[in-house]
């Protein structure tokens, strides 16, 4: 059984993947599986893909249909037999030592799950992204960041509990980690950033249109979640709250990008819809009333007249 298995999806990324899997194949943690999912890529990456293959041993290349990148990450998880179980973006890259670090430290602290810091990857300068040091599973509910390639998760979990994720969504990232959560029982860091997030205009973060709001099917997904499997009480502020922070300080921020005027004001008015009648008492949250942020002080301003002048002014500006 090899150590950790890492899923690579690859659409359309022939500028990037050598980087991508240069980094993989130079890793100081020899005893790792690199499952390559082409997820019907029309450009040519096959070929370097394949060039790659012949020279390294650890490498699994699979090929489908094009299905998006849930499709393709659910579909290298068949494959994976590692230990834990790590993804990686293809135009994204590694520090060398990622995985021996997030290896070792999960053996160390017999860990379920072992989180890293990493850079922001822009074409002249890169920013580093420290997270939150949470302690308990609230407070990872609470204030995580939910992407899921800097994270490490041992296999049996995402298997036992058939997790994954959800298919042709956007934020495919946030059902998949609130799905896993309830189910970790130890958790530790490695305080680096060792990740490279790569900035792209092309990528899906940078291109804006109506299906950014399938954020509210992907949060209606993990509240069903959780009432089915009896724990929503138990975490019903932490709901409440992330529900509030993702719509109002990061898919609002999406939304105020699209283009089409039309569009764009009926995602305005739809996220604030949603919010209120999911929560409609969203501003006493405990968690929030304690946050003194930046973006705890902007959602505590919000309401019904504060919310329009907002995403008029910002709307606006992203669309000048």
């Amino acid at each position: 059984m090899p150590s950790v298995s890492i899923i690579v999806p690859v659409y359309n990324v022939e500028k990037y993947l050598e980087k991508c899997l240069n980094s993989l194949v130079n890793q100081t943690l020899k005893d790792i599986e690199i499952i390559i999912v082409n997820d019907g890529s029309s450009d040519g990456s096959e070929k370097i893909v394949k060039e790659y293959k012949k020279k390294y041993k650890n490498i699994i290349y699979v090929t489908k249909e094009n299905g998006g990148l849930s499709s393709a990450r659910n579909f290298g998880m068949v494959y994976a037999t590692g230990e834990y179980i790590a993804f990686l973006d293809s135009d994204d890259y590694t520090d060398k030592t990622l995985y021996e670090k997030m290896y070792k430290k999960a053996k160390e602290t017999n860990s379920d799950y072992v989180e890293c810091d990493f850079y922001w990857k822009y074409k002249d300068h890169q920013k580093e992204d420290i997270g939150f040091r949470y302690k308990d599973k609230k407070e990872m509910f609470a204030k995580a960041r939910v992407v899921a390639w800097n994270k490490l998760i041992k296999r049996d979990i995402i298997i036992n509990n058939k997790l994954e994720f959800p298919m042709g969504l956007y934020y495919e990232d946030v059902e998949f980690f609130y799905k896993l959560l309830p189910h970790i029982k130890t958790f530790a860091f490695v305080e680096e950033p060792l990740i490279y997030y790569v900035q792209r205009e092309t990528s899906i973060v940078n291109k804006q249109d109506r299906r950014t709001r399938q954020i509210f099917t992907v949060l209606d997904n993990v509240i069903e979640y959780y009432k089915k499997n009896n724990i929503y009480k138990e975490y019903e502020e932490e709901i409440e709250y992330t529900y509030s922070r993702l719509l109002l300080c990061s898919s609002l921020k999406r939304m105020l990008k699209v283009k089409d005027k039309l569009t764009r004001e009926l995602l305005v008015k739809e996220t604030w819809q949603n919010l209120n009648k999911k929560f409609p008492n969203w501003k006493e949250n405990k968690i929030l009333k304690q946050n003194n942020s930046v973006n705890g002080i902007y959602m505590k301003t919000m309401n019904n007249v504060t919310y329009k002048i907002y995403t008029k002014i910002l709307g606006v500006c992203f669309n000048i």
